[in-house]
């Protein structure tokens, strides 16, 4: 497959260079230390007499926010449901609804995509990364960043680079060595920046390289070296937020902008070393011209007078047809839908039986996600969504008229209890409806108080004199039975219940706090209350974190009397017993998956698993859906007919899976990573810091290639087997693949190779095809160079084809897909005869190519290729 059309990766053109040149010598020193910080959180300084406006920047991954959170955004599925499309096209659609939802947010600059790799199943943001493979993330994000840039909305890519866990994760070095950051870490970066991307953000983390070892914002070989003078990236490197932690080091390292500001330590420290001389003014130059560029990119940069003759920016163009919400939400619908990744449908399950012939049909829809799913990751990708579709309206409406659905959690997947009904509260001072909140300065005194009848979990209207609030509230617990009532809190707290203290510390929350995204999800303690009312009081730091506005985070949470866990479960098998189908949803929560922390084991939290196994035992028609982002178990696997990965897929969840199950999308999608059997079959289980180091022993073996190493292996028969390997999904039809050949030469030059590949749908429907090509390297590769993987994804495509139908797909494996990384000779191909296999999966492949090549060394920049190679026609 063919990358889609590259964005101009020049430095611009003369005559807007020397525009930059001249808006340059018109600013002061004072000026541009003042450009190069933010001037809050969420945008850049602007300078009227430069025509130069605020460059505004908001998250993320899954959707845009408004910076002063004061509207809904659209949510999007997680970036790994867009990969398991594995649809360049997909991915284009999801980059112009990045650009219409920023400027429906006056955002101009929007933090995503995020192209670290998959490389530990734990990963607390493993749901925002794409793939465990570089090239289909590089593959799905240069669609999404060239899509964007061209309706005008700037992408900043991140975390550049070797970002790939939380836990310490602003502390940590990253050990890797240079051929594996090469050839597997750095290797979406490059494609984006051979694609034009605008800017790209520097990790918190740091790299140990073997020659340099340094905070990423600090390692001038990756971000100076690597990043602007071998690539030739003309953009912008922007911080990751209260990242930077000097100024000389970061400045001589390559960062070009200190997010967010006006403190930090560029704020407060860069002035005074440009005065020192630590720091010149030439430093700043460069630094400068890359802002003022992204923001006429941006359409943020109209120079005055004569200045005006400069090419305008790409914010002029219209607005794109997703600005319509109903196109946002059929977008998103079909996306989600098509995501779904079919792990295995023995009984034939889908659509479910019947409701194509619209029959009637008794549904058990059952699980605690079932009834409140999981649509996002926690993190700073979280959005207030547009809107939010359940899957039991939306199933009970998409049925055939006359059909039951009994709605049963069955589950309890949350650690936390919910939340406290202030409803359900009394302010203890004056009796009115609500709760009691008191704001109190250093020395104790009140210096205001209201009655709250709303609470979100977050005071953020504070100001430097509150240091303590204290919320207070008589709760209704007539209920007979016992109640759990509770706070969950970061920072200095103190929290009585009825007189009697449950929770206390002592720790000051600072910035860690929000870097570490305690805040977001923090465990309440909880105390069992009986009788007619309970007293609580909760004494509550104000946090003030550097670069944040001061807040205050209380999780109130009230457990009523009810059915106990095994009761629940009873109603849930009862449920499925008589029902025509049993469809399970499980997956992960807001407490499992998040940025800031990484899991600690791959379980589903809760008793998800018990109930599987219950429903699955009195129902041979049990559809299980797994909504998580992220690998979890399935030790039920082997008892379940039909199982569906549905991922954490937006706002639209309902609504597609309700398509789904009754035959109006096809869920075509291919698992991005391995799902393993077992937690101990995991190559790299964890990323705990070793003395403040993740060490990258793999190597190139990240993910499935290290499965395939074990495969490869002497005694192959006792290695460990995923439960489903890299790119398996069967859709809903049946595929042959009938012969494979190699187009000699490509048609596209900068091609190592280009397989044309002949499919026939052999099933009753029309169906969606990925087809993927793995590379196999030369016999004797092993001895000569043992660390190259036994096979690894060199391109794939997508296809549409109806029942009994052929299709003929040009697959694409690039030059680099051949070539490894030397650190003496740069990119270099090992002579040999290849093989290029087609296939449904790293592990079904079914066509093989044999592709004798010339090697050759690749020593010119990406902008000029090299053309010495020549692939040889092969035979099939």
């Amino acid at each position: 497959m063919s990358s889609p059309t590259a964005l101009p990766t020049t430095v611009g053109t003369p005559t807007e260079e020397t525009v930059l040149d001249g808006l340059l010598t018109r600013l002061t020193a004072e000026e541009k230390v003042s450009l190069v910080v933010g001037a809050g959180m969420w945008s850049t300084r602007g300078i009227e007499r430069i025509g130069l406006a605020p460059v505004v920047m908001s998250d993320g991954p899954v959707g845009v926010r408004r910076p002063d959170g004061s509207s809904s955004s659209a949510m999007l599925p997680a970036p790994s449901a867009l990969a398991a499309t594995w649809d360049v096209a997909a991915a284009r659609g999801v980059g112009r609804l990045f650009a219409a939802e920023a400027r429906r947010h006056g955002v101009h600059l929007v933090l995503a995509p995020q192209v670290n790799l998959q490389r530990t199943p734990v990963a607390g943001r493993h749901f925002e990364c794409y793939s465990e493979d570089p090239h289909l993330t590089a593959e799905v994000a240069v669609a999404v960043v060239t899509a964007a840039q061209e309706d005008g909305v700037g992408m900043c890519v991140k975390h550049y680079v070797a970002n790939d866990s939380e836990t310490d994760r602003t502390r940590y070095l990253a050990r890797v060595d240079p051929r594996t950051l090469r050839e597997v870490y750095l290797a979406p970066f490059e494609r984006l920046v051979v694609a034009g991307a605008w800017s790209v953000m520097g990790a918190y983390s740091g790299v140990d390289d073997g020659t340099t070892a340094a905070q990423v914002l600090e390692h001038r070989p990756l971000l100076t070296g690597v990043l602007k003078d071998e690539w030739g990236f003309d953009g912008l490197v922007v911080s990751d937020w209260v990242a930077t932690r000097s100024v000389a080091p970061a400045v001589r390292g390559g960062l070009d902008l200190q997010m967010p500001g006006p403190d930090g330590a560029w704020g407060d420290g860069l002035g005074a070393a440009l005065e020192t001389g630590a720091v010149t003014e030439a430093d700043l130059d460069d630094k400068v011209r890359r802002l003022l560029r992204l923001a006429h990119r941006v359409g943020r940069l109209t120079p005055p007078g004569d200045d005006a003759a400069v090419p305008e920016g790409r914010a002029s163009r219209p607005a794109p047809a997703f600005a319509v919400p109903e196109a946002r939400e059929t977008f998103l619908r079909e996306l989600a839908g098509r995501s779904t990744v079919v792990l295995q449908d023995r009984a034939g399950l889908l659509p479910l039986p019947g409701v194509e012939d619209r029959a009637p049909l008794r549904v058990a829809l059952l699980g605690a996600a079932a009834v409140e799913p999981f649509f996002q990751g926690g993190g700073s990708s979280f959005v207030v969504p547009d809107r939010l579709s359940y899957p039991a309206p939306a199933l009970a409406e998409a049925l055939p008229e006359g059909s039951h659905l009994d709605v049963v959690a069955g589950s309890r997947a949350l650690r936390n209890p919910p939340p406290l009904d202030l409803d359900r509260c009394t302010d203890p001072v004056t009796g009115a409806p609500g709760m009691r909140l008191e704001v109190l300065d250093r020395t104790g005194a009140v210096r205001r108080a209201e009655t709250r009848t709303r609470w979100d979990g977050w005071m953020t209207d504070l100001h430097a004199e509150d240091v303590t609030v204290r919320l207070s509230a008589r709760v209704d617990v007539a209920e007979q039975g016992v109640h759990e009532i509770g706070v969950g809190t970061v920072g200095v707290h103190r929290v009585v219940l009825d007189g009697h203290e449950i929770a206390a510390g002592d720790v000051v929350a600072t910035e860690d706090v929000i870097l570490a995204s305690a805040h977001n999800h923090p465990v309440a303690a909880t105390a069992r209350v009986t009788g007619s009312s309970a007293e609580l009081v909760a004494e509550l730091q104000v946090v003030h974190p550097v670069g944040y506005d001061r807040f205050v985070r209380a999780q109130l949470v009230h457990r009523r009397p009810g059915p106990s866990a095994e009761q629940e479960l009873d109603a849930a098998e009862q449920a499925a017993r008589a029902a025509d189908v049993a469809v399970v949803v499980v997956g992960t929560t807001h407490e499992v998956e998040s940025e800031g922390f990484d899991r600690t084991d791959l379980g589903l939290p809760g008793n998800q698993d018990e109930l599987v196994r219950r429903v699955a035992a009195v129902n041979p028609r049990t559809v299980v859906v797994v909504n998580a982002g992220a690998p979890v178990l399935l030790p039920w696997l082997a008892e379940v007919p039909t199982v569906l990965w549905g991922w954490l897929p937006g706002q639209e969840a309902g609504a597609a899976l309700a398509d789904v199950l009754t035959g109006v999308t096809e869920p075509s999608g291919r698992l991005p990573w391995t799902l393993p059997a077992r937690a101990e079959d995991v190559p790299v289980p964890h990323a705990v810091p070793a003395d403040g180091v993740v060490d990258y022993t793999e190597r190139l073996d990240v993910g499935y290639r290290a499965w395939e190493r074990r495969r490869d292996a002497d005694g192959a028969a006792s290695r460990p087997e995923p439960a489903a390997p890299f790119g398996h999904g069967l859709g809903w039809t049946t595929w042959s693949y009938e012969a494979a050949e190699l187009l000699d030469p490509p048609v596209d030059p900068t091609a190592g190779a280009v397989v044309r590949v002949r499919v026939r749908n052999t099933g009753p429907r029309s169906g969606r095809e990925v087809v993927q090509v793995y590379v196999e390297p030369p016999a004797g590769t092993a001895v000569r160079d043992p660390a190259r993987p036994v096979r690894w994804l060199g391109g794939f495509a997508v296809v549409d084809v109806a029942p009994g139908g052929t299709a003929e797909v040009d697959v694409t494996v690039p030059r680099r897909a051949l070539q490894t990384w030397d650190a003496h000779a740069g990119w270099t191909t090992p002579s040999g005869t290849y093989r290029l296999v087609a296939g449904r999966s790293v592990r079904d492949l079914r066509c093989p190519v044999d592709v004798p090549v010339h090697g050759a060394t690749d020593r010119p920049s990406p902008q000029e290729r090299s053309t010495e190679e020549h692939v040889q026609g092969g035979t099939p």
